[in-house]
């Protein structure tokens, strides 16, 4: 097994090392999509609107969920599947941009799940407004090769034409919903709907001609809807659709608490992560309860829940009335890497630093991040730190041991100081309590990669998952975009999960 950011540096991908070959599976020309575009911005506005003028991800859904009902699909959004008590599945989040990043995972996803029965895209497959056109760069060419069928969940970005995309590709619902009666005149909602961003007309008339880079019978597959339930082996699977504002519907908390119960172990797949960043989103239920609620209940036997939406790899073992459950972040399939170096030192629900994992590395993100804003602003001798460098001033500011083995030490100078300041790095609980919540928000609201991302190391993820009767093995594996680790994908992560 190739060594990892854990064991080295060129395990993290940095040196002189050879790109990989990724980029022969890209087509010739790609969107290089940037959001810090005004036309991106404009585009992706819903989410903006719903959170002023009112949500209306629940009642569209409702209505998707009822035609798909209403056309024979399963009403209690079960997919039963014939996997053996062993078998082996894939976890990718966060997928769709089409360019180098989400290419880069292609090599070692094929190569470390050649043998698994499945995958699942959790939140975000298609940026920047889940276009139904966007499918055939951003899901049908990327997954071409890979043998088995693909479910997903939708993201916000899904949702910002309203899951029409994601709804004809994943549940083979080809018309869009008919319009509904306008609002009355100079509500919240009227003001919305002037606003509320559309698909084209004509989207998806490349459509049936992306299908086909996915049109072997073992590749197909077909969800009752955007949340699922799949009974695989000795496992449920439950997916759950968080919509424009990471919250749930009545109708579907209904419908989760129900799935739930029951001895059988259960994994949660989710747009909205649980635990995140050093904190706790539990992901409220419309009506009452939140989605946590349902997690930790002792009767649903949980133990698992994988949220999407962020950019990157964390792990919270949570210990829950005497059992623990895994809180994974994994949305590092694809799109621009959000920063690690701006997690505090973590202390959330009794995990700490010695439990919490992430990838990358805290030391290697503000290492990325330094070169990203030394060469955008002309600034690379003063903003670019080593990663020697990054990590030292982490473990000061953090006050933690070095995650890597350590290599080449590196003095914390008020330079390093400064640079760790201005992007944000995070400190310990106990200091700089009144203004770490702002800055960081500010930060990485502000100042993510957008589109400068197309040189390795990329610092992507994805998850495999090795069920048995007796145990779950979740790995979560690096994609640098590097040629190395294309041949041998390494393990960053790795914790066997009980199910009895």
């Amino acid at each position: 097994m190739s060594d990892s950011s854990r064991d080295t540096a060129e395990g993290a991908g940095w040196g002189s090392a050879e790109r990989g070959a990724y980029r022969e599976l890209m087509p010739q020309r790609t969107e290089k999509l940037s959001w810090l575009s005004p036309r991106t911005l404009w585009a992706a506005r819903n989410g903006v609107l719903a959170s002023w003028f009112g949500d209306p991800t629940g009642r569209t859904r409702g209505r998707w969920v009822a035609r798909r009902t209403a056309a024979g699909a399963p009403a209690d959004k079960v997919i039963r599947r014939d996997d053996p008590d062993r078998f082996s599945f894939l976890v990718i989040g966060d997928t769709g941009e089409g360019d180098d990043p989400q290419y880069a995972v292609v090599p070692g996803l094929l190569k470390a799940g050649r043998d698994t029965r499945f995958a699942v895209l959790a939140s975000d497959v298609i940026y920047p407004v889940g276009s139904a056109d966007d499918y055939g760069t951003k899901f049908y060419r990327p997954y071409r090769d890979y043998p088995a069928p693909i479910y997903a969940i939708p993201g916000n970005h899904d949702w910002y034409e309203d899951l029409g995309g994601f709804m004809r590709v994943f549940c083979d619902d080809a018309p869009p919903l008919p319009p509904e009666p306008a609002p009355r005149p100079l509500t919240p909602a009227w003001l919305r709907s002037l606003l509320w961003h559309r698909p084209r007309p004509d989207d998806g008339r490349h459509l049936d001609e992306a299908r086909k880079m996915r049109s072997a019978p073992a590749q197909q597959a077909e969800q009752p809807g955007p949340y699922w339930a799949i009974d695989a082996g000795p496992v449920r699977i439950i997916g759950i659709d968080t919509g424009l504002l990471g919250t749930v519907d009545a109708e579907q908390g209904a419908w989760l608490r129900e799935v739930s119960r029951g001895p059988r172990p259960k994994i949660l797949v989710t747009g909205s992560p649980l635990y995140v960043d050093g904190e706790h989103h539990p992901c409220p239920i419309a009506g009452g309860g939140t989605v946590d609620d349902i997690v930790r209940d002792p009767g649903h036997h949980y133990v698992a829940a994988i949220g999407g939406d962020i950019h990157n790899y964390q792990r919270y073992p949570v210990d829950v009335d005497g059992r623990t459950v895994q809180y994974v972040v994994a949305g590092g399939g694809g799109a621009f890497m959000h920063a690690t170096h701006t997690i505090p030192r973590v202390s959330v629900a009794d995990v700490d630093e010695q439990d919490f994992r992430c990838y990358p590395l805290r030391g290697d993100s503000l290492a990325f991040y330094s070169r990203l804003y030394g060469r955008r602003l002309r600034l690379r001798r003063f903003f670019t730190l080593t990663e020697a460098e990054a990590t030292a001033v982490i473990t000061e500011r953090l006050g933690i041991r070095p995650a890597r083995a350590p290599g080449t030490t590196a003095p914390v100078t008020r330079r390093t100081r400064l640079v760790a300041g201005l992007l944000g790095t995070g400190r310990r609980p106990d200091r700089g309590k009144r203004f770490r919540l702002p800055v960081r928000k500010i930060y990485t609201q502000l100042f993510s990669p957008s589109s400068a991302t197309y040189d390795p190391p990329f610092f992507k993820c994805f998850l495999r998952l090795d069920v048995a009767p007796d145990a779950v093995r979740l790995r979560c594996y690096a994609a640098t975009g590097n040629r190395a680790q294309e041949l041998d994908p390494p393990v960053e992560d790795e914790v066997t999960i009980p199910l009895v």
